[in-house]
């Protein structure tokens, strides 16, 4: 029997006529609710989908239809306003429906994944709980991974090493949560997750920490879309390394491991962390990417759109205009009609500002509108009046920027009142300079975990860290510059530890010790690039985290 998308054009015309009636009927029921055989209507049609779905297999969307169903004939007769949250998604998934079917029937290709967020919202609609994102996605969770070394160490010990990690792994994930520089958050993550399977590699516990650092590995690697659902995954990570760190014989759940390894085989990474995983569960390369699933189920709801990518686009060629003209006016070739275009772009952007939110901004070109309009009467205006109109243009041009940067966090200028934009950028260029000696910060701290891996692999030659502890004071100073006294202190320690541990002392620590090292730089790592050093409220922990790994070198810093 022919079945799938090959099939679907034998019953194509039926198929969509028929859902067409059944969403009229429903569409018709919204907005007449006393008229329950609108609804019966909607039923039978959704049967009769549901059923020619069946027949020629198209899996994904049969489920859709069958949630459709179900909800639909769970809606009463004389549904009130407590319904209208359901009916809604009932629409919608319809919709999402058959713009799927239109798609499969157009390049004969099934990709059910796209049809989960439709399925999901019903489903919450209704009460049900969310389809995991793996649901589609099959894989043998029996598969063995080969044993590995393992540092030598006691119960006790190991617990209190396991607890310090799995504090680690917390702190990355209130960042990721809370998406506060998503990447360094990840990267915390991992280290914690690639640490503890390095204790507990070769017990049932291990499994879940090896899994679990290879999703991580995926996320970064693959660039992996922080949903909701990613988030909760890896909140449910963190509770199952509770019971592991309190269980000796603990079995990770396999819906969990399901779910990690979907991520695996979504993120198509090469990293250490990933490839044996890939190789021992036989995981190949997805027929999609994330951000292809993103794009393509925005398709199906609708018309996607990034009206604040282009609109930034759109003014920054208005202001570079504008920035031309004023340059003409300096300069003194401008001509009287061309002041007259000047307040016209001034006024609209002041009026686009506000409307995009930047009310601040648009109140600033808007204050100079008066001023400009003068400028007709004497074709050379004053020194002073433009000056402070190529202020306020300088102001707009770092609020617009804006728009466009996602990456870093309050790179927004402040809010300016009319004639104090000069005071407010320079406030702003104040910000950079400090955002400037953070990322030299990170860059020396970064520059300490090369030298430290170095070290390590060439057998402790110390070579490999002569200017790590000079790079480390150099760290600790923009730091102090900072006022981040105690996180100075904490790079201080680890410098001291380098010199006195490791360049001064005959032997080289144990790999253990560099690890707990190289916890402490990354923790303070961590604190740079999530941006605590400019907002520290919003990481209180992190330097407890950098300061519990620096104790556990027995470094005394009273911080």
């Amino acid at each position: 029997m022919v079945s799938g998308t090959r099939s679907l054009s034998l019953v194509r015309d039926e198929l969509f006529t028929t859902m067409e009636e059944a969403e009229s009927s429903l569409e018709q029921f919204i907005a007449e609710r006393h008229n329950g055989s609108l609804l019966q209507q909607a039923v039978e049609g959704l049967q009769q989908v549901r059923g020619a779905l069946s027949l020629i297999e198209l899996t994904g969307a049969e489920l859709l239809a069958q949630e459709v169903l179900d909800q639909a004939t769970d809606i009463p007769a004389d549904a009130g306003s407590e319904r209208d949250e359901q009916l809604a998604a009932l629409s919608n998934a319809l919709h999402v429906l058959r713009r799927y079917l239109e798609s499969v029937d157009a390049h004969r290709q099934e990709m059910p994944e796209l049809l989960l967020p439709a399925i999901n919202h019903l489903r919450l609609a209704g009460g049900q709980a969310a389809l995991p994102e793996s649901f589609f996605f099959s894989v043998r969770l029996d598969q063995q991974r080969p044993r590995r070394a393992t540092p030598a160490l006691d119960a006790a010990a190991k617990q209190t090493e396991g607890r310090r990690l799995r504090h680690m792994y917390q702190v990355g994930l209130l960042g990721f949560i809370r998406e506060q520089n998503a990447l360094a958050s990840l990267k915390l993550m991992a280290r914690a997750m690639n640490r503890l399977d390095g204790l507990y590699g070769n017990e049932p516990q291990g499994r879940l920490c090896w899994i679990a650092a290879a999703a991580l590995e995926a996320q970064l690697d693959g660039q992996l879309l922080a949903r909701k659902s990613r988030k909760q995954l890896f909140s449910r990570v963190d509770r199952e390394l509770k019971q592991m760190l309190a269980h000796a014989q603990y079995e990770t759940p396999r819906s969990l491991l399901k779910e990690l390894l979907y991520l695996v085989a979504l993120g198509d990474s090469r990293g250490p962390a990933v490839t044996p995983v890939r190789d021992v569960f036989g995981l190949t390369p997805l027929p999609f990417t994330d951000h292809l699933l993103e794009e393509e189920y925005r398709r199906l709801a609708g018309p996607g759109q990034s009206v604040m990518r282009s609109l930034s686009s759109a003014i920054r060629e208005e202001l570079t205009s504008l920035k031309d003209m004023l340059d003409l006016i300096e300069r003194g070739t401008v001509q009287a009609e061309n002041l007259g275009s000047l307040h016209a772009l001034l006024g609209k952007l002041s009026k686009t500002l506000g409307m995009v939110g930047l009310s601040s901004a648009g109140n600033s070109l808007a204050a100079q509108l008066q001023t400009v309009a003068g400028w007709r009467e004497q074709v050379v205006p004053p020194p002073a009046e433009l000056n402070k109109l190529a202020e306020a243009v300088l102001y707009v041009e770092g609020m617009v920027a804006s728009l466009e940067s996602c990456e870093r966090r309050d790179s927004r200028p402040g809010q300016a009142q009319p004639g104090r934009e000069a005071e407010t950028f320079a406030q702003h260029q104040l910000k950079e300079a400090r955002i400037v000696v953070v990322d030299e910060a990170q860059a020396g701290l970064a520059l300490a975990k090369r030298s430290i891996t170095a070290y390590l692999e060439n057998g402790g030659d110390r070579m490999h860290l002569a200017n790590v502890p000079f790079s480390l004071q150099a760290v600790r100073g923009g730091l102090w510059f900072l006022g981040q006294e105690r996180a100075a202190l904490l790079v201080a320690a680890c410098a001291e530890y380098i010199q006195t541990q490791m360049l001064d002392a005959p032997q080289m620590p144990s790999e253990q010790r560099l690890e707990t090292l190289a916890d402490a730089l990354s923790s303070l790592e961590y604190y740079l690039e999530a941006g605590a050093v400019l907002r520290p409220e919003t990481q209180p922990s992190v330097l407890d985290l950098a300061a519990d790994s620096v104790h556990a070198l027995g470094m005394k810093v009273a911080v």
